[in-house]
């Protein structure tokens, strides 16, 4: 009898091991997979190939362009080539030949063929199918009211005058951005009514926005005549009670934010910092890659349904860079590096249908050694291509100590592939697009683009019906 039962003991203690060492043998797998499709998804084309693009700049010596998929590619090509007789904002069927290298820029690629189509495409034809696909056709007819100068605002996420409601009257911004100084001493009743009363102004509802990080950036529960206390830090929130807490978290957040009329959090931080002496240590969770990624799932799934859109930041990522807010940083870090430590919670946060994502104004040397990454097509071009993304694309704030000294800083993060704009100085932003459209450094066609997007997020949101 104990020999039996030995024999059976024996089996069952193989079996268990075998189902354990299955299951982590598929994890593996799985994560390998995972791994395999970030680094594949990225696909250069090498052969000749035709592109339907949009002319977003040019130059005596390239061209840049963005073709469906918000792809921006950058060509070399002779002024005096007949073949490319375009302006900025044509709709062009571009052939090349050769290689791009890892940013779609020119490498050996050779344009052999370019026909301007202009006349057979419209803006609908080179708008992305994304979420947002089915909001496009409002976007254009509201679109069509809209006069030059509000089309540029409408891309302006503006940092809240005091005279909030005179100016909104006045430009018609796409958005405001409040900070604690704006809540500070106000009830609830006062804070809802600073809102309503620059909505009623607005031709087009107000994006109002916040970072409501929790710890040390609170701008709305710092004021307790708001919220009971300040909202505790993320890795405050994990240690007390892990991912649940921050689930609790994020819906009591949203709620207050929603019943206040604020309709964008900029948050949650998913950077990856794990070193106390990092800059945004204090402001992330403080764990690994892979727990982080769990984090920015939490976060956009909690938050969906509840009112309040949430945005993934500092794209792409912060990693142990200095203060942006006050002088220039410059991330040295290995593209390998950045792609598997840095990425990731990116990815997760999009797969669980975050709708923004917020760049930040690092210098990110192996992506792009010559611009900010809030500047740099290379770095949009991650997102859209690599990681499938196909919703908004905010800056940081283009008056930050980082960028604001670089001449018509607002213009480049136009063409580098952003759709909302920070900005605290407004009306010199205004004049500097207005002017860059006059002089066909930019085209009306591609601000259109940015506007139609905007406005269909707008809907997709339920500000406009």
């Amino acid at each position: 009898m104990k020999k039996k039962i030995i024999i059976v003991s024996c089996i069952l203690l193989i079996i268990l091991v075998a189902v354990i060492i299955t299951f982590f043998l598929n994890q593996s797998h799985k994560e390998k997979e995972s791994n395999q499709s970030l680094e594949t998804t990225n696909q250069i084309p090498d052969e000749s190939l035709s592109l339907q693009v949009m002319v977003l700049n040019k130059t005596n010596t390239t061209i840049t362009v963005e073709d469906k998929n918000n792809i921006i590619y950058t060509f070399s090509y002779h002024s005096d080539d007949s073949n490319l007789s375009i302006n900025v904002g044509d709709y062009l069927k571009l052939t090349y030949e050769g290689k791009l290298d890892a940013n779609f820029e020119r490498q050996d690629a050779i344009i052999i063929n370019c026909e301007n189509i202009t006349s057979e495409l419209q803006i609908q034809d080179m708008l992305d199918e994304g979420f947002l696909n089915n909001y496009y056709a409002k976007a254009i007819s509201k679109l069509k009211t809209m006069t030059l100068e509000e089309k540029i605002a409408q891309i302006l996420l503006v940092r809240y005058p005091n005279n909030g409601t005179e100016e909104q009257q006045k430009y018609q911004f796409g958005g405001y951005l409040f900070f604690a100084k704006d809540f500070q001493g106000k009830t609830k009743e006062e804070v809802i009514n600073m809102i309503n009363n620059a909505n009623k102004v607005s031709k087009i509802p107000l994006l109002t926005a916040v970072d409501e990080e929790g710890g040390t950036v609170v701008r709305i529960s710092s004021n307790p005549n708001l919220f009971d206390e300040p909202f505790k830090s993320p890795r405050e929130l994990y240690q007390e009670g892990g991912f649940e807490l921050i689930k609790e978290d994020t819906i009591t957040k949203s709620n207050l934010l929603q019943s206040l009329g604020i309709n964008l959090n900029l948050a949650p931080v998913v950077d990856v910092a794990t070193n106390k002496d990092d800059y945004m240590y204090n402001r992330s969770i403080g764990l690994s890659t892979d727990q982080t990624n769990i984090y920015a799932k939490t976060v956009i799934e909690a938050s969906k349904e509840l009112g309040v859109s949430y945005t993934l930041k500092h794209f792409p990522g912060y990693g142990n860079n200095v203060d942006t807010h006050t002088e220039t940083s410059i991330d040295s870090r290995s593209y390998d590096d950045i792609i598997t430590n840095d990425i990731p919670p990116f990815q997760a946060g999009i797969k669980s249908g975050a709708e923004a994502v917020l760049v930040s104004h690092n210098i990110v040397t192996s992506i792009d050694e010559n611009n900010p990454a809030s500047l740099s097509p290379s770095i949009h071009n991650i997102l859209h291509n690599m990681l499938d993304f196909q919703g908004i694309i905010i800056t940081d704030d283009l008056d930050m100590g980082a960028v604001s000294n670089i001449e018509n800083n607002v213009v480049k993060s136009i063409i580098s592939g952003n759709n909302l704009i920070i900005v605290t100085d407004y009306k010199k932003s205004i004049n500097e697009v207005k002017k860059a459209i006059d002089n066909q450094i930019i085209s009306e066609n591609y601000l259109d683009k940015l506007v139609i997007k905007i406005i269909a997020w707008k809907y997709y949101k339920g500000l406009l019906n």
